[in-house]
C-alpha cells in the first residue's frame, strides 16, 4: 500500500479546514457522550462531530457528521458535513465509505466550490489501496482513473499536480505487474504470451522505469520465437534510448550470439 505523502496530508487538512464552521463554541465542555441516534440542533450536533475529528476519534466523527445530514437534510451545515463525513472516514482509512460519501457529495452538489476537494479525495482514497503487484490490480486502475479525472476537470487546481506525479507511480506500477505477468510466462517457456506482455509496457507505458526491461525481454522473446528481425528492432529501440543501461549490453551480446546477421545488417 502506499503510504500517505505530507503534500497529500496537507492538501486535505488545509481543504478540510476550510469546511469548518464558526460555530464550535457549542461543542466546547460538552462532555456529553455521542448521541447519533438522538435528535440534537444542528450547531451542537455539527460541533460534537468537529469536536471527535479534533481528537482524532475518526469513525466517532464521521458517525456524527453523517447524523448532521439525516437530522437537518435542509440545512447549508448538511452539505459541508457530507465532506466532513467524507474526510472523517478517510482519515479512519475506511476507504470504501470515503468514496461513497464523496461520491454522494458530488451527485447532490456537481457544481460546488468544493468539487475538486472530493474528486480529489476519492482519487486518494483509491490510491491508497493499491495492492503489490502480485495481486489483482484493479484498484489501480479505478486510482488512475480517478486521479485522471482530477485533473482533466481541474487542472489549474492545487490538486492537479499531485495527481499528475501519483499517476506516473501508478503507471509504473501496472506496467511492473505487466512485467511480473510477462516474466512468469517467459520461465514456463510461453514465448508468445510474455511478448504481448512486455509489448504492452513497450507501447502503453514508455515513460515509466521498466522499459528497458521489456526491451531486452522482447529481444529475448523474438529470438525464441524464431524472428530475429523483430528482435533486431527491439534492440536498436533499446541502443536508441537506452545505449547506456546493462539491458542495451545484454541485448546486444544476446543478438550477436544468436542473430549475428542482423546485428550486421544494424
Amino acid at each position: 500500500m502506499y503510504e500517505r505523502s505530507r503534500f497529500k496530508i496537507a492538501l486535505l487538512a488545509a481543504a478540510t479546514g476550510a469546511l469548518v464552521l464558526t460555530a464550535g463554541c457549542a461543542g466546547k465542555g460538552n462532555k456529553n457522550k455521542d448521541t447519533a441516534y438522538v435528535a440534537r440542533d444542528v450547531d451542537t450536533l455539527y460541533a460534537a462531530a468537529q469536536d471527535r475529528l479534533n481528537k482524532g476519534q475518526t469513525k466517532a466523527a464521521a458517525a456524527l457528521f453523517d447524523e448532521v445530514e439525516r437530522q437537518h437534510p435542509y440545512s447549508p451545515w448538511a452539505r459541508r458535513a457530507q465532506l466532513m463525513s467524507a474526510f472523517s472516514y478517510y482519515a479512519a482509512r475506511d476507504y470504501n465509505k470515503a468514496i461513497q460519501s464523496a461520491q454522494r457529495f458530488l451527485s447532490i452538489h456537481p457544481g460546488n466550490k468544493d468539487a475538486p476537494y472530493a474528486y480529489y479525495l476519492i482519487a486518494i482514497s483509491y490510491y491508497e489501496q493499491i495492492s503489490d503487484v502480485t495481486r489483482d490490480q484493479k484498484t489501480t486502475e479505478q486510482a488512475k482513473q480517478a486521479l485522471t479525472d482530477v485533473m482533466r476537470r481541474y487542472p489549474n487546481s492545487p490538486y492537479a499536480a499531485d495527481a499528475k506525479v501519483k499517476i506516473d507511480l501508478v503507471n509504473d506500477h501496472l506496467a511492473g505487474k505487466e512485467m511480473t505477468i510477462g516474466r512468469s510466462y517467459e520461465n514456463s517457456g510461453k514465448w508468445l504470451a510474455a511478448t504481448l506482455r512486455f509489448r504492452n509496457v513497450v507501447d502503453n507505458f514508455q515513460t515509466t522505469s521498466h522499459t528497458p526491461e521489456a526491451l531486452y525481454r522482447l529481444v529475448e522473446g523474438y529470438l525464441s520465437l524464431g524472428i530475429p528481425s523483430e528482435a533486431q528492432k527491439a534492440a536498436a529501440v533499446l541502443e536508441h534510448n537506452y545505449p547506456d543501461s546493462k539491458w542495451y549490453e545484454r541485448a546486444y551480446r544476446l543478438m550477436s550470439r544468436h542473430a549475428p546477421k542482423n546485428v550486421a545488417a544494424a
